[in-house]
């Protein structure tokens, strides 16, 4: 198993510069890493670096909380197509989930997967590890529903971030047909193999590096 193949190599600490990002592209080019993901002011930074690379682009939506409007993602999402953006990973709308309205969820991550039309993929961030194991089921079928591409754990800025529970009952209810991307707390291969054992088919990681040397990480992403 290649597991850089399944690493997104991520940089969204707001200190992030120009430089820091460029290098970050460097990474993932020479490891062979699968994308990296940055925040949506660096995607043309990234989309150039990357210019001649198989590496992909992705940016966050929404981010970290979910709780711009759904006309504000959809224009997040247009935008960073339009910058070089391959993928897209937006944060659902807690709130709402928390408060029953399903509803709203639903068509927050229709407006998102309305406005990729297909030209980018769409990964939505449940934040798991502020949810109910209900939760994590009754949301991770909307986003099925919904269209979106990916279910994902966590931004890595809330909470505890992945775990193997979550990830095993996200592929349970989203069956083998949906990705399932494993972010937050991801530091070592030991942490990424048990992930992926589980039914992870991506890794959001800042640790990617030391994840395809068998090292351990102190990062918190």
């Amino acid at each position: 198993m290649n597991v850089a193949k399944y690493i997104d190599h991520t940089l969204l600490k707001p200190e992030a510069t120009e430089q820091d990002i460029s290098v970050l592209c460097q990474e993932a080019d020479e490891h062979g890493f699968f994308s990296v993901c940055i925040q949506p002011s660096w995607v043309k930074t990234a989309a150039e670096n990357l210019k001649d690379s198989e590496v992909k682009v992705c940016t966050v939506i929404g981010f970290p909380h979910g709780a711009t409007t759904s006309e504000v993602k959809a224009f997040e999402t247009k935008d960073a197509i339009s910058n070089g953006a391959d993928e897209v990973d937006m944060v659902i709308n807690i709130g709402q989930l928390k408060a029953g309205n399903l509803d709203y969820v639903k068509e927050d991550i229709e407006s998102v997967v309305k406005a990729a039309n297909k030209e980018a993929l769409v990964k939505v961030i449940i934040e798991s590890s502020l949810l109910t194991e209900d939760e994590i089921v009754t949301v991770s079928k909307i986003c099925k529903e919904a269209g979106a591409d990916f279910v994902k754990t966590s931004t890595g800025f809330n909470g505890p971030g992945a775990s193997v529970e979550a990830v095993t009952l996200m592929r349970l209810t989203v069956g083998e047909d949906m990705g399932v991307k494993a972010s937050g707390g991801v530091r070592s291969a030991e942490d990424a193999d048990k992930m992926i054992e589980v039914g992870a088919t991506r890794i959001g990681a800042s640790s990617g590096i030391a994840i395809v040397k068998g090292a351990v990480s102190d990062s918190d992403y």
